[in-house]
């Protein structure tokens, strides 16, 4: 494990280079800026220059910040959001969409795609069906008012399957000029329809969602315990359980309603987090917001500029994500050893 010195300079070079590609990905695109131009733009609300154009404040405010927000955004939440599961299922391979948030999302806008629904209506639909996903999910898997771990997770996969099934007979029924090409491209996941109005409706539930699990960071080590245990230490494991959950679900379903699905980073995040500062979830939560919002805007900015047309943000995510983890494996099973 790190030491206490250690860990806060991890912390610190991750919010550094995570604001230093903030500052890059408002500068990037077809409409280039320089760093100190950029600079200036984020200032002239207080400090107004002359040099500084509508043209600039326009693609810097309305068009690359709101994508910039958002991209921080679902990548601290999401590895946050793995990170809080695989505590909670004490399962290395779980995964924000564990519960069939991310499928109960994913079909809510889909329909809403092919019901005619405006963008703000996608989101709000696909927000409800996310969060009645894992209602879903939780009735289900309780039994007399008790809820085990094995239940939850194999009515998760019941329920995601059942959600992945209505997608693909939204699709088969979709119109194939116009629904069809919309529904495959929301579902592979993109920054580009970011607004300040998707931002106002989907940012509060990840930060509050975010905020409880960062609250919840030392006890998250208690998942682990048996009931007794964990019972003598003051702590109630089954309403520790449904407020990670419920956070969890928050998170998931505000990103997913807002850009669609993104692979991966409740996965690989945290896993490359505990080698570097150990398996303690108080760091391992907080470094997975820092390190899951630098990933995400990374691979958005490379998707929307290494080419003159727009790479879907998750095949990135996987194309990285794969061999990364796969790295990560095998440097944990040499350790091991």
């Amino acid at each position: 494990m790190l030491s206490q010195n250690r860990y806060r300079l991890f912390m610190t070079t991750g919010i550094a280079l995570g604001i230093l590609a903030a500052l890059a990905a408002l500068a990037l695109g077809r409409f280039s800026l320089s760093l100190a131009q950029t600079a200036t733009v984020l200032i002239s609300p207080f400090a107004d220059n002359a040099d500084i154009t509508a043209a600039m404040k326009s693609v810097v405010f309305n068009v690359r910040l709101p994508r910039v927000l958002l991209a921080l955004a679902a990548g601290a939440g999401l590895a946050s959001a793995g990170a809080a599961f695989q505590a909670l299922f004490s399962n290395p391979l779980a995964t924000p969409d564990t519960l069939g948030v991310a499928t109960g999302s994913a079909f809510g806008a889909v329909l809403g795609i092919l019901l005619g629904a405006d963008g703000f209506g996608i989101q709000i639909a696909s927000l409800i069906m996310g969060l009645a996903a894992v209602a879903l999910v939780y009735g289900i898997s309780s039994v007399r008012s008790k809820t085990s771990i094995l239940m939850l997770i194999l009515s998760g996969l019941v329920i995601a399957a059942f959600f992945s099934a209505l997608i693909a007979l939204v699709k088969y029924v979709a119109d194939p000029q116009d629904e069809l090409p919309a529904v495959t491209f929301w579902l592979m996941g993109s920054m580009t329809g970011a607004t300040l109005k998707s931002l106002a409706l989907g940012l509060p539930f990840i930060l509050v969602g975010a905020f409880v699990l960062y609250l919840l960071r030392w006890r998250l080590n208690a998942l682990s315990l048996p009931a007794d245990e964990a019972k003598s230490l003051g702590i109630n494991l089954a309403q520790l359980r449904f407020a990670v959950i419920v956070s969890c679900t928050m998170i998931s379903a505000a990103v997913v309603s807002m850009c669609g699905l993104i692979g991966w980073v409740g996965l690989l995040i945290p896993h490359f987090v505990r080698l570097v500062v150990g398996s303690s979830n108080e760091r391992v939560v907080p470094a997975s917001f820092v390190y899951g919002a630098l990933f995400v805007l990374l691979c958005d900015t490379a998707a929307r500029s290494a080419t003159q047309m727009e790479i879907p943000v998750c095949i990135l995510t996987a194309i990285l994500g794969a061999p990364v983890f796969l790295i990560l494996l095998r440097r944990s099973a040499v350790a091991r050893l």
